[in-house]
């Protein structure tokens, strides 16, 4: 019998691998992404202290297209860079959450890039 391949938990274990070399501080905090299926998210967290600074994502009463597209990615990308600059970040370290590097998450990233994010 053959039995599929559970995808969320293989991307776990890809998020963890690179979780061990990864973490955000004070002076880089770390830009999380997680992407479902409707909507997309973004964090800010700083792990030293385990706070997230500054959150974006399409469930958000102002964001009233639909968020699991490109558009709402980078959209969400904008805002998350805007927030963080309004609280004095400019450097982080991206955290792609085991996600390819590939669509909506390449598309929030390079949004957040030309917002004025450094990574």
């Amino acid at each position: 019998m053959l039995l599929k391949a559970d995808k969320n938990k293989a991307r776990q274990k890809r998020h963890l691998r690179v979780r061990n070399h990864i973490a955000g501080t004070a002076q880089r905090p770390r830009l999380n992404v997680y992407r479902s299926l409707a909507n997309i998210y973004a964090q800010i967290i700083d792990d030293e202290k385990g706070v997230t600074l500054v959150s974006a994502s399409t469930q958000e009463k102002d964001f009233s297209n639909y968020g699991g597209n490109i558009e709402a990615a980078k959209a969400i990308g904008a805002a998350i860079a805007q927030r963080a600059i309004e609280k004095g970040i400019t450097e982080v370290v991206f955290d792609r959450g085991g996600y390819v590097y590939h669509g909506r998450v390449a598309a929030l990233a390079e949004a957040a890039r030309e917002a004025g994010l450094k990574f």
